[in-house]
């Protein structure tokens, strides 16, 4: 559990019920379903206008790395490393088969299995980097549904503001009317900046870091995997470990 996110959260929150008790509003004022649906549906059918389902889809399921982000894989890389360096120094490449079988990772897989298989280090590296650029293009696509929601949302809560007045000015003649399209207007614009300066960018700027960190292993692992293959590995390989380790 991400603790951090859970209190900014909670405090952004906080901010806008004590500012409106504050100033001497009611909480009930703020809670406009109407303004609500035009600003949250309208952002995420703009979003959906510009993105492929599945990308919009990846980037749903990553929200959940907001409370409870990945496990870090350092640690648990750290150890590979070694075990994979003393490995090939002990028995040779072929001898990596056993932690080809373990790895849950597709991507430590497929490092070791080029090794296994004899693939040209050059040429290992660089299907191994065409691989990580995938992913961190498919991954940092699906964090941009939130940035985009962070883009829309402003203007599309003037756009609720627009028909809250319009709805405001066919009612001129019933007093009765006026608050609840006035109360339209002004929440929509509030729902609209409130989310994407409260919530979607600060959840895209998250996402964008948890992915640079994937990243970043995956080069450290596709960086070590070339060494194994060349065999000039005894020098150097505390210092992938030590690079892994200064990461975040």
């Amino acid at each position: 559990m991400d603790w951090s996110s859970v209190a900014g959260i909670l405090l952004a929150l906080a901010g806008l019920v004590v500012g409106q008790s504050l100033e001497g509003g009611k909480l009930s004022s703020l809670v406009q379903p109407a303004a609500f649906a035009i600003v949250v549906i309208g952002t995420f059918g703009a979003v959906l206008l510009q993105t492929r389902p599945a990308t919009l889809r990846r980037g749903i399921i990553m929200l959940r790395w907001v409370i409870r982000p990945p496990a870090d894989g350092r640690a648990e890389l750290k150890k590979d490393i070694q075990q994979w360096n003393q490995t090939v120094r002990r028995a040779g490449p072929l001898a990596l088969e056993r932690h080809m079988a373990a790895a849950t990772d597709p991507f430590m897989a497929k490092g070791l299995r080029m090794i296994i298989d004899g693939i040209q280090p050059d040429k290992l590296r660089q299907l191994l980097d065409t691989e990580i650029t995938a992913f961190e293009t498919a991954e940092r696509q699906a964090v941009r549904v939130w940035e985009s929601a962070a883009g829309y949302s402003p203007t599309i809560g003037i756009l609720g503001a627009v028909l809250g007045l319009i709805h405001v000015m066919e009612n001129l003649s019933d007093p009765a009317k006026l608050g609840p399209g006035i109360a339209v207007a002004f929440v929509s614009t509030i729902y609209g900046v409130g989310l994407a300066n409260l919530f979607f960018y600060p959840i895209a700027n998250k996402l964008k870091n948890i992915v640079t960190a994937q990243v970043h292993q995956q080069e450290i692992a596709a960086a070590v995997f070339h060494d194994l293959a060349t065999g000039d590995f005894s020098r150097i390989m505390d210092e992938r470990i030590a690079t892994l380790m200064r990461d975040h």
